[in-house]
C-alpha cells in the first residue's frame, strides 16, 4: 500500500481547489455571456439625432424581441417592447420594488383571457434619452418574473424605424415631455 505524503496531499488539495475555481469562472462567464444574448440593450445609449430629438436604437435579442434596460418613476426596470400591449404592464412583484400603489381595478383581455389589472399612471418613463411623463400603466398580478411590457401608452409618442435587426425609436415632435 502506498503512503502519501502530507505534500501530495497539499498538492492534490490545490488542483482540486484550482479547477473547482477554473469550473466556476467558466460557469460564471457563460451565465454572462446567456445574459447579453437575452437583454443585448443593457443601458442604452442616450443619443439624439440630428435634429435634436432624442432617440434610442435596440438591438434584437437571439429570440427576435426587443428587451431593454429602463427607468421608471427613477428606478431601473427591463423593458420588452410590446406593440400589442395597449399600455405598460408591470408584474405586482415589481410594482411593489417600485413602491407603486394599484389604483381602481380594471378588465383586461390578455392572450390568456380576460383578468382584472389595476390601473396606475407612472410619473416617468425613461429608455436611453427618451423620457415621458404621466404614461397610463396597469399593475398585473398575474405575470411572473420582473419584465415590464412596454405597451403603446408608452410607444405611441416614439416613431419606430426597423432595419435588420435593429429598432430605432425617436421622440416624436408633438410628444409630451
Amino acid at each position: 500500500m502506498k503512503r502519501i505524503e502530507p505534500n501530495n496531499k497539499i498538492s492534490q488539495v490545490m488542483v482540486t481547489l484550482a479547477w473547482l475555481g477554473f469550473l466556476a469562472m467558466l460557469v460564471i462567464g457563460f451565465n454572462r455571456y446567456l445574459e447579453k444574448q437575452s437583454n443585448p440593450n443593457e443601458r442604452p445609449d442616450i443619443l439624439y439625432a440630428a435634429d435634436g430629438s432624442a432617440e434610442v436604437t435596440l438591438v434584437q435579442n437571439r429570440q427576435g424581441h426587443y428587451i431593454a434596460d429602463g427607468k421608471i418613476n427613477g428606478h431601473w426596470a427591463t423593458f420588452i417592447l410590446d406593440t400589442g400591449a395597449t399600455n405598460l404592464s408591470i408584474p405586482a412583484d415589481l410594482a411593489k420594488e417600485l413602491m407603486l400603489k394599484e389604483g381602481f381595478p380594471q378588465r383586461t383581455r390578455t392572450a390568456n383571457g380576460d383578468i382584472t389589472v389595476y390601473r396606475v399612471t407612472l410619473d416617468s418613463v425613461k429608455l436611453g434619452s427618451i423620457q415621458l411623463k404621466n404614461i397610463p400603466a396597469h399593475i398585473n398580478p398575474h405575470m411572473a418574473g420582473k419584465e415590464v411590457l412596454l405597451g403603446m401608452s408608452f410607444l405611441k409618442h416614439v416613431d419606430m424605424l426597423q432595419k435588420d435587426q435593429q429598432l430605432t425609436l425617436r421622440l416624436k415632435e408633438n410628444a409630451s415631455l
